[in-house]
């Protein structure tokens, strides 16, 4: 660390994209890790995101699942200031409106445009916390700076790279096509300005010979003035938790054949789908992502997943011929698990006299779950430990287990059996650091119906080795001995960084903020089967 030049003040290098799902929460997580592993206090920041995938901080505030996974892939614990404000989609022209953690408001588009000129203050505060506390800060845009309809009034892409005097990276998606004009078109579509705060191309989710492509990256130099300064390989799998459902219509798997089969039913307004990557992660795990009845048949586990919107997507749920669907399949005895409006969902009603969701002030549940939920404020948002307890037959084989996990709703669930009736699947014994003694969740009399307010709780490896072999005894399925072994996020994360290392010019790009790099690690992971064939050679730079 001797070495290296810090600036009293933490510079700021922001990865901007072409469009929304180009890459960029992946890059700025492998840059996070990159920086992270050459000796550097790195923090991620994300002005403004438009996600329902959340995480909770250690103070229980909210902020985007992706911001969390870039501070764990930089080292660091995180903070609301990484993303201070998160914007959570409740219909098509509405939004909950965080901030700094807390739910402040639910807007429209119009009403949210005339409160940006008061977060502004807000996001300039919270970057500037953690410049004072970091030796460099990578900024993600969101969508691309090119929306010109948008533009007036932003606080997210260049209105950020102004104030923070942020180099930018631009990232073109060449898996979908069309990326020397989405690069060229963005920068024409810049004022001179912000054209020239950006210093470097990034072309992502390339396949095959980088070579083929040298035609065209001489072109874009020649064309902008701006270097090319990687090419990075597409990269399958989930190394890092998706923002959007933009690639939930894909199934998910380790590859190879499917042992057992998960079906997550797709509700419109789908939030913490990232619940489920560390399941479709294991061998012969595939996990489907389903909107119809008959997408049902023949799966061995029925999820229905948290919801930003829960009394909606259960009329959802009832137009679309699914809700029926999983009671059958329930009656059956086919295994049906649901997480947080999952779980409300499974009860027997849902009250919301204060109209939190709904003007309705009762609605039906799907009567499979002893239970009743009623709508309250404030939301609910804390990290928590427990432990599995011995009552459901789908977890049982790890009865005693200990467990994390987060919470994030809005709503209370009671039992509406008599307490020695009562057998919940999990006990929590402390919330946010604090000793407690409560009950988790709610099943049915047969145990194959369950429902939990525990987010993350696959990331537990006990928790999934349980519910996989208890599955697969159930279908007469073999066991798989790697099922539920620890997840490792440093060596994913590790995984992550060591392609890109090997396809960008990272001592260029620590040139633009002032750094010096040295490569950490001298082992890329050429051949990985993670990451599609390419050169690993670094694109070098090119002067205008």
């Amino acid at each position: 660390m001797d070495d290296h030049r810090i600036p009293s003040v933490a510079p700021c290098l922001m990865v901007q994209g072409t469009a929304s799902g180009v890459g960029k929460s992946v890059l700025v997580t492998a840059l996070c890790r990159l920086f992270s592993r050459a000796g550097y206090r790195v923090a991620p920041f994300k002005a403004q995101n438009m996600a329902l995938n959340s995480a909770v901080t250690v103070d229980g505030g909210e902020i985007g699942r992706a911001q969390a996974a870039q501070a764990e892939a930089a080292g660091v614990e995180a903070t609301v200031d990484m993303n201070p404000i998160l914007l959570k989609p409740e219909a098509d022209d509405r939004s909950q409106v965080v901030v700094r953690g807390e739910a402040i408001a639910t807007v429209s588009y119009r009403e949210y445009r005339r409160m940006t000129p008061t977060l502004r203050p807000v996001v300039e505060a919270s970057l500037g916390c953690l410049r004072r506390a970091h030796d460099l800060v990578v900024i993600e845009g969101a969508g691309s700076p090119a929306e010109i309809n948008l533009r007036e009034g932003e606080i997210v892409n260049m209105t950020v790279a102004r104030f923070s005097q942020a180099r930018v990276l631009l990232v073109g998606d060449i898996d979908r096509g069309g990326v020397f004009a989405a690069l060229v078109g963005t920068m024409e579509l810049l004022d001179a300005t912000d054209r020239a705060r950006v210093a470097g191309f990034i072309v992502n989710k390339f396949r095959g010979d980088r070579s083929l492509l040298d035609p065209g990256l001489d072109f874009l130099t020649a064309r902008t003035g701006v270097p090319v300064l990687g090419v990075v390989p597409w990269v399958a799998g989930t190394l890092v938790p998706a923002e959007d459902s933009l690639d939930l219509d894909r199934a998910r798997g380790s590859g190879g054949e499917a042992v057992l089969d998960v079906a997550v039913v797709r509700l419109p307004r789908i939030a913490n789908f990232d619940d489920f990557d560390p399941l479709s992660e294991e061998p012969g795990i595939r996990v489907r992502f389903v909107r119809a009845p008959i997408d049902l048949e023949g799966t061995d586990l029925i999820v229905l997943p948290g919801t930003k919107s829960t009394i909606a997507d259960l009329q959802w749920l009832r137009e679309s011929g699914l809700g029926a669907a999983v009671v059958a399949a329930a009656a059956r005895g086919r295994p049906v698990l649901g997480v947080c409006g999952g779980y409300q969902m499974l009860g027997l009603a849902i009250h919301d006299p204060d109209s939190v969701e709904s003007p309705t002030p009762t609605t039906e549940g799907l009567g499979l779950l002893p239970v009743v939920t009623t709508f309250t404020r404030p939301k609910r948002t804390v990290r928590i430990a427990g432990r599995v307890t011995a009552a459901s037959p789908l977890f049982a084989a790890a009865a005693g287990a200990g467990l994390t996990a987060y919470e994030i709703h809005a709503g209370r669930t009671l039992h509406q059996e008599p307490s020695a009736a009562r057998r919940p699947p999990f006990a929590i014994v402390a919330r946010r650091g604090e000793p407690c003694d409560d009950a988790d969740g709610a099943q049915d009399a047969a145990g194959t119906v369950l429902g939990t307010y525990l987010h993350g709780l696959f990331a537990n490896g006990d928790v999934r080795r349980a519910l996989l072999n208890h599955l697969a005894d159930r279908k007469g399925a073999p066991r798989d001995p790697r099922w539920g072994r620890s997840s490792n996020a440093t060596a994913r994360y590790d995984e992550l960084a060591d392609a890109v290392e090997a396809a960008v010019d990272m001592p260029a790009i620590a040139k633009l903020v002032g750094l010096d790099y040295v490569r950490s690690h001298s082992a890329p992971c050429s051949g990985h089967p993670r990451f599609e064939s390419a050169s690993r050679t670094p694109v070098q730079r090119k002067e205008a």
